[in-house]
């Protein structure tokens, strides 16, 4: 009787715990896929055990948050349904097919799974689109001070699927998602703009996401290369404009090392993942060793980064500072 009494409330506070495990507990999945993508795309073939771990990692991380989230959604589909409805959150349910994509590249050796993790993400891609657009569409709780560059992971994430979906001969599909992404990503970058400029500053939790601007000219140019496999007038300019926000981001570094560390601060992975893939892909079609010794060396700090993220994950969920009431 007393063992119960001693271990019902640390029964309860793990139960509680659950309710408030969030969505975007995906961006750690998209962030370690990238890490791998990173890793098989430069010294892939020098340190295949390297590979073999971090796709590992990364596909450990998804069932595990995927499961952690399944368990949510039935016992507590009231507080699922509220991120749903949540400005921000719901943007973050993009990051779990997103994950779908980015494995797909991952695994790519593995075509069977490569194509049914792509297959899967992609479908599950375009609904979490179309859900999201319409719930901006058909609103009446969205204030302009919402936007962030969270905004782009439900529609500009389409972006992705074209990189596995080139490679399984899905042409036209893939060239439909590209167009989706690109669109988008202008109107939201415009949008996303105008309120950095004109409205109240992020709070220092949200700040992170602003490395978000960086992931879609990156993986633009990296989808588009995968559809035209040479360089184009287009292709440079995707190429240009994220090396321009990799520029801008990195002059104002000191502004993203004073907020600590954040849940949020997973959006620093994926976009540096990506700009790094980015380089080693120009310097592929350039035969550029200053990008090929720039994504190497980008490389080594985005490990760094991962580490440092990880390291810091681990501290705060053993504190209990991640899933609690906001």
């Amino acid at each position: 009787m007393n063992k119960l009494s001693i271990n019902q409330p640390d029964a309860i506070k793990e139960e509680t715990r659950l309710m408030h495990f969030p969505i975007s507990m995906f961006s750690i999945v998209m962030g370690l896929s990238g890490f791998s993508i990173v890793w098989q795309k430069s010294l892939g073939t020098l340190f295949p055990w390297l590979t073999t771990f971090t796709s590992g990692l990364a596909s450990a991380a998804m069932i595990l948050i995927s499961g952690l989230y399944l368990l949510k959604l039935i016992r507590y589909p009231n507080a699922v349904i509220a991120e749903t409805k949540h400005p921000i959150k719901i943007n973050f349910f993009a990051a779990f097919s997103i994950s779908l994509l980015l494995l797909s590249i991952v695994w790519h050796s593995f075509e069977s799974l490569s194509y049914t993790l792509w297959g899967i993400g992609a479908i599950v891609q375009l609904s979490i689109t179309l859900w999201a657009m319409h719930s901006w569409i058909h609103h009446d709780h969205y204030r302009l001070e919402h936007a962030n560059p969270s905004w782009f992971i439900p529609v500009v994430g389409n972006i992705i699927a074209p990189i596995t979906g080139a490679k399984l001969g899905f042409i036209e599909i893939s060239w439909f998602f590209f167009s989706i992404g690109i669109v988008f990503w202008l109107v939201l970058f415009t949008i996303i703009i105008n309120r950095l400029i004109f409205h109240a500053v992020l709070p220092a939790r949200f700040k992170p996401m602003l490395f978000i601007l960086l992931a879609p000219p990156s993986i633009g140019f990296i989808s588009y290369s995968s559809l035209v496999p040479e360089l184009t007038i287009f292709s440079r300019v995707l190429a240009s404009v994220a090396l321009f926000i990799a520029t801008l981001l990195l002059l104002n570094i000191n502004q993203f090392r004073k907020g600590g560390f954040y849940l949020s601060s997973w959006a620093f992975s994926f976009p540096v993942a990506a700009f790094n893939i980015a380089l080693l892909r120009y310097a592929e079609l350039t035969q550029s060793t200053v990008s090929l010794y720039l994504g190497r060396t980008l490389l080594a700090g985005l490990t760094l980064l991962i580490l440092w993220l990880l390291w810091n994950t681990f501290k705060a969920i053993k504190a209990g500072e991640i899933c609690q009431p906001e």
